[in-house]
């Protein structure tokens, strides 16, 4: 899904058609109050965005998205008028991913998503982690559930990541003891077992992919 964000009602119309006629999903938005409003239901690959709108400018959107845990990893190209270098650099600064100066084609437009789709996913696919409705993001040390950023201790979120690096492998108490705490600590199993809990509370509704193996340990579902 491609979310356009465009004041001009024919130019966003031209926009959407010409998505849709490349096999890509798209909608679009004629202002930051009914982008924010979408968001909230639905994340896009990528975000085509405007500088120039009625409400709030494309530029302090692009921040806000930045800000936001549930959006900082949105790709976001930026529509600039033509011969406007400041905004350019501005946007570059604040974090868009590539930039279009109207105006263009829509051929270059399409070009230009599949660009920063390309180069995005391989960024994404290194650094973040996905199972169900849980991500990890491993260069920022964040976790998402649904969306929302929660808080981990240290030892929390080095247990998830194990987990996460290894869906579907079993893990003893012993072997999480060794990974986590180290070799020579000198504690006993329980305290994977309060970790895990706590964990699993944090994780809310994903808790539930760690699984309890009678006997032998932990494992989280090996998600397809």
């Amino acid at each position: 899904m491609i979310f356009c964000v465009e004041n001009d009602s024919g130019a966003r119309d031209l926009m959407v058609y010409a998505l849709r006629s490349s096999g890509f999903s798209a909608r679009g938005f004629d202002c930051g109050r009914e982008l924010k409003h979408a968001l909230k239901a639905e994340k896009p690959q990528l975000i085509l965005l405007d500088i120039m709108l009625p409400d709030e400018d494309g530029i302090t959107l692009l921040k806000k998205l930045r800000q936001h845990p549930a959006t900082a990893h949105i790709p976001v190209i930026m529509a600039t008028a033509k011969g406007t270098e400041y905004d350019k650099v501005i946007g570059l600064d604040s974090g868009a991913d590539d930039y279009l100066v109207k105006p263009f084609g829509m051929m270059e437009m399409i070009s230009r998503i599949k660009a920063v789709l390309r180069r995005t996913g391989a960024r994404e696919a290194e650094k973040t982690l996905r199972a169900g409705d849980l991500e990890l993001n491993q260069e920022a040390c964040t976790v998402l559930v649904h969306g929302e950023r929660i808080l981990l201790t240290r030892k929390e979120y080095e247990l998830l990541h194990t987990f996460m690096e290894h869906p579907g492998r079993a893990f003893t108490r012993d072997q999480l003891l060794e990974l986590i705490w180290g070799m020579d600590y000198a504690g006993e199993t329980r305290t994977v077992d309060v970790h895990v809990g706590t964990l699993r509370t944090k994780l809310g509704p994903c808790g539930n992919y760690i699984e309890t193996l009678r006997g032998v340990g932990y494992r989280m579902e090996g998600f397809r």
